[in-house]
């Protein structure tokens, strides 16, 4: 919550998180499954109830955030939530609907059937490409027709306001000025992370990326302000 009131208080207007669940269904803001690099206790979440994972004390006196807990407490944030576990995804349909938060939030996951289920219990949410999603995306560009490649995009990303890729993956350049206008032209926007330099932001931009995750927001705003 520290880092996220940092970040709001720099002027930043979404926030990128995780979500995970506990053992009684609450939706907890986490990266990892487990507690081991955070705290130090070899548990996973889903083996606490949220009253032990709320008592749970972390450096600067924070702890681990509900959804809930973070979105009633930046009501004008927009957050992009990626659901880390299947066990997450009606916890983090239940936090967002009691919010009234389903205008200001984008729900992911790199597994299509935790996304679509998401979504789906959230009727008319944005939502961004899943692993399946991408996969058919770089697949699809290289086809050598334009007006064929964005109609098979159309189809392979309907529903999706979004892909978030980063910028290659090996060898393989994921974002290219071509296929973030074929993306633009089927209404699908491009967000990139995890992007920390100033220079590289500034390039994306320029393709004509519509999104930067990055850990750095103060060089993100002063870059892009």
């Amino acid at each position: 919550m520290l880092a996220f009131a940092s970040a709001v208080a720099l002027g930043v207007d979404c926030i990128e998180t995780d979500v995970h669940a506990t053992r009684d269904g609450v939706a907890v803001i986490s990266h990892d499954p487990d507690l081991r690099r955070i705290a130090g206790i070899d548990t996973r979440l889903l083996d606490l109830d949220w009253s032990e994972v709320a008592a749970i004390r972390l450096p600067h006196d924070q702890g681990l955030p509900s959804l809930a807990e973070a979105l009633d407490a930046f009501p004008d944030t927009r957050f992009n939530i990626d659901v880390k576990s299947d066990d997450a995804v009606e916890p983090t349909i239940l936090a967002i609907r009691r919010a009234d938060a389903a205008d200001r939030v984008l729900v992911t996951s790199f597994d299509e059937s935790r996304r679509a289920r998401t979504a789906a219990g959230l009727p008319g949410v944005a939502t961004s490409a899943s692993s399946r999603g991408v996969v058919a995306t770089m697949i699809i560009g290289i086809v050598p027709w334009r007006a064929l490649r964005r109609r098979l995009l159309s189809v392979a990303l309907r529903g999706c306001g979004a892909i978030q890729v980063p910028v290659r993956r090996g060898p393989v350049v994921v974002v290219t000025a071509r296929r973030v206008a074929d993306l633009l032209a089927v209404g699908v926007e491009t967000h990139v992370w995890t992007i920390d330099d100033p220079a590289e932001m500034r390039r994306l931009v320029a393709l004509g990326v519509t999104g930067i995750v990055s850990d750095r927001p103060d060089l993100a705003l002063a870059a892009l302000r």
